[in-house]
């Protein structure tokens, strides 16, 4: 059996803005192209991370070349009842693109507003991996917000009964949707967790015996590994206040509880190294970052020690969007590198230590 190894490092696409004091995080993103170019000269990335849209194919596959620079992941948002239709279309694409995986983010509601049982969410995921391996693309399903997984209880039955019809259930692990819940009695709320989580029978922090990054990495399910800092109980993103009347292709069309106009974005992202004054809405510390340092050391260490570890892609994930770090000050691209040196050095450090 082959050396465990690094995998690749990705930056997602909605991560790519030079942006600064005099040019704020915005929805408008630069050219392809200039992604490409922006990711590449950081000197920090293995890949780019995004799916092409309409029309957009030629242009990625110029840039690939252009830039060797390759595309090994691609995302999408799917309502089922609504958009069942994309999902062929979209691994098809994902395989012309040169991708071998398709991250798939589930709403939680059906297209006519009923809840999705476990069951169809299963279904749904046997139906993508059937539609999936005819290109050659794995389909992931990723725990996220406003999808199925925001209650982060589902994944664990789910995985096992996808696994138990004989397919691999594969996780996109994005661990920052469960540490700004931690200690945030708002979040927990909404995810229906507050009576596990205080009789601890669940446990968020990935510091704590016996928590969830643990139980997921134990299954061996995380197939792909999404890093975006954020901190327990976080600040929410005063600078984007919620505008019901303003719609974008990335923003969610489903929502786990009511949005006001004029609410800030949820806390699902705090900067990775500190911002300069006016780079931020909030205070900045340091021990905030260490509960997303911990789930990089905690997945990394699982990939060094067994041999039959299923991850195979790692991407950075601040991201421009309400929730996240739109209307920021700092350099975005500038903290997905951040990011990406610090999961190489971290890689280094316990190869060294083994």
């Amino acid at each position: 059996m082959n050396p465990p190894f690094l995998p690749p490092i990705g930056c997602n696409g909605r991560g790519v803005q030079d942006s600064c004091l005099d040019r704020p995080i915005t929805m408008d993103e630069p050219s392809i192209e200039e992604q490409f170019k922006l990711v590449k000269r950081t000197g920090d990335f293995d890949y780019f991370d995004r799916l092409p849209l309409d029309g957009q194919l030629e242009t990625f596959l110029s840039c690939i070349e252009k830039y060797d620079l390759p595309v090994h992941t691609t995302s999408w948002l799917y309502e089922l009842g609504s958009d069942d239709h994309l999902i062929e279309e979209h691994m098809k694409r994902t395989a012309e693109v040169g991708s071998t995986i398709h991250n798939m983010m589930v709403y939680n509601r059906h297209a006519n507003g009923r809840a999705l049982t476990d069951q169809e969410i299963i279904d749904a995921y046997l139906f993508s991996y059937d539609k999936g391996m005819r290109y050659g693309v794995e389909p992931s399903f990723e725990n996220h917000v406003n999808m199925w997984s925001e209650d982060p209880r589902r994944i664990t039955p789910i995985a096992e009964a996808v696994e138990r019809r004989g397919v691999p259930f594969n996780l996109t692990l994005d661990y920052s949707h469960v540490i700004f819940k931690i200690g945030n009695p708002v979040e927990q709320k909404i995810s229906g967790i507050c009576e596990d989580v205080a009789s601890q029978r669940l446990i968020l922090d990935p510091f704590e015996k016996g928590n969830l990054l643990d139980e997921w990495l134990e299954l061996n399910i995380v197939r792909w590994l999404q890093v975006r800092c954020v901190a327990p109980n976080g600040p929410r993103n005063l600078w984007a206040p919620h505008d019901p009347d303003i719609s974008a292709e990335a923003i969610a069309k489903q929502s786990s509880f009511e949005l006001l106009k004029g609410e800030p974005g949820r806390g699902i992202l705090y900067p990775f190294t500190r911002p300069a004054p006016g780079e931020w809405h909030s205070e900045w510390h340091a021990y905030n970052v260490e509960p997303t340092k911990e789930v990089v050391r905690k997945v990394l260490n699982h990939h060094l020690c067994r041999l039959d570890s299923r991850l195979r892609y790692i991407t950075t994930e601040m991201i421009t969007l309400p929730d996240y770090a739109l209307n920021a000050k700092f350099s975005l691209i500038g903290q997905n590198a951040a990011i990406a040196k610090f999961i190489r050095a971290t890689w280094k450090q316990l190869t060294f230590q083994q």
